[in-house]
């Protein structure tokens, strides 16, 4: 190496200093090229294959920060080479030296999105009875979220600490910090209680990722939990943001804390001439002939007599809420359609009875 660093200085005598600058420029360009090319050449391989391996994960994230460390690092080694004044040489340095924090923390970043991969591949959503998966994947993306921001918070301090006049700054606010804590512990007294409540979330669960939640009189599945606030996706599309203190401080409803199995009902209001016993088996034999129903609960009872009409309830379990409110929708449909075809005297109607004093009495079904 130092016979190369001699023959290197030799070559350098025989030319101008602007040329010698650029031919290293150029060297340094090229073989960092080279370097990144060939790693993300190894990535595109590695993003064609179908099956999930953690190599191909590792490559595909982590090829972006090192086609950029490789190529600075090489770079670097050729700055004793340029003929420059010691000025230049200094922001040069420094200007490496940034890149090469933040190129680290990029690469940081970026190990973590490869251990999330890995975990997001281990444990899939895509299951009826998936409560241990959205347990796990809850408590992932939070504690994501917090190291990444840890970790661009540490390398902007690192970028600032690294010039002398900003080490001087914090010396002195470190010499205020008494003063100075209170007044910024004020300051940031509603975000820390977010990122505590966050904190709580993530480890005692009261909501997690796709979660079904009844919040704000909205339905909707939690598509994202974030260090200060909470994505519900509502079943029309629709995105109801919400602090993620929310959740800690009032009620709301979770159809899914426990178990993703849901009870469904479905009213009708017949006449009292209707076959119970008919409209039972109706009900059963509909059961059976979806996959909506998971098998577990089929009841159909008259839950109330009023003057006119009685209320029929059918009630009935599915594996998750949307499955269980197509099949009310499905046992409703079909319940009405069969009175229609079978029972039609069965159906709800307006009764008059005349008296011989031609008085008029309605009864009204509603």
């Amino acid at each position: 190496m130092k016979n190369l660093s001699s023959y290197l200085q030799e070559i350098s005598g025989y030319m101008p200093a602007y040329v010698w600058n650029f031919t290293v420029l150029i060297a340094a360009f090229l073989m960092g090229s080279a370097i990144k090319h060939l790693i993300l050449k190894t990535s595109t391989y590695h993003q064609h294959k179908t099956s999930f391996s953690f190599i191909q994960s590792a490559l595909r994230y982590a090829s972006k920060p090192l086609s950029l460390l490789f190529p600075l690092f090489v770079f670097y080694l050729m700055i004793p080479l340029l003929k420059l004044s010691s000025v230049f040489i200094q922001i040069i340095n420094k200007s490496v030296e940034i890149a090469f924090i933040i190129g680290f923390a990029y690469l940081l970043i970026n190990i973590i999105n490869i251990i999330q991969d890995f975990v997001l591949h281990s444990y899939s959503l895509q299951k009826d009875d998936n409560l241990r998966e959205r347990r796990i994947l809850t408590q992932l993306q939070f504690i994501r979220k917090f190291f990444v921001a840890f970790i661009i918070i540490l390398t902007i301090a690192a970028v600032l600490f690294s010039f002398e006049g900003m080490r001087k700054i914090g010396a002195g606010l470190l010499t205020g910090v008494g003063i100075g804590g209170i007044i910024i512990g004020f300051a940031a007294q509603k975000s820390l209680g977010n990122l505590l409540a966050g904190f709580q979330i993530a480890f005692t669960q009261p909501i997690r990722i796709d979660d079904v939640l009844v919040v704000e009189n909205e339905w909707g599945r939690v598509e994202e939990i974030t260090l200060t606030y909470v994505v519900l996706h509502i079943w029309d599309q629709r995105r109801l943001i919400l602090p993620i203190n929310y959740f800690i401080e009032k009620p709301f409803q979770n159809w899914t804390r426990t178990s993703s199995d849901i009870l469904g009902t479905v009213f009708i209001y017949t006449d009292y001439n209707i076959p119970l016993d008919a409209l039972r088996q109706e009900f059963i034999r509909l059961l059976n002939h979806t996959p909506l129903w998971d098998k577990k609960v089929q009841i159909i009872q008259v839950t109330d007599a009023k003057e006119q009409t009685i209320e029929i309830r059918a009630l009935m379990s599915a594996g998750n809420s949307s499955k269980a409110f197509d099949l009310r929708c499905y046992i409703r449909e079909n319940l009405i359609d069969f009175i229609q075809k079978n029972y039609p005297d069965s159906l709800p109607k307006l009764r008059a009875s005349f008296s011989s004093e031609s008085e008029i009495t309605f009864a009204k079904k509603v």
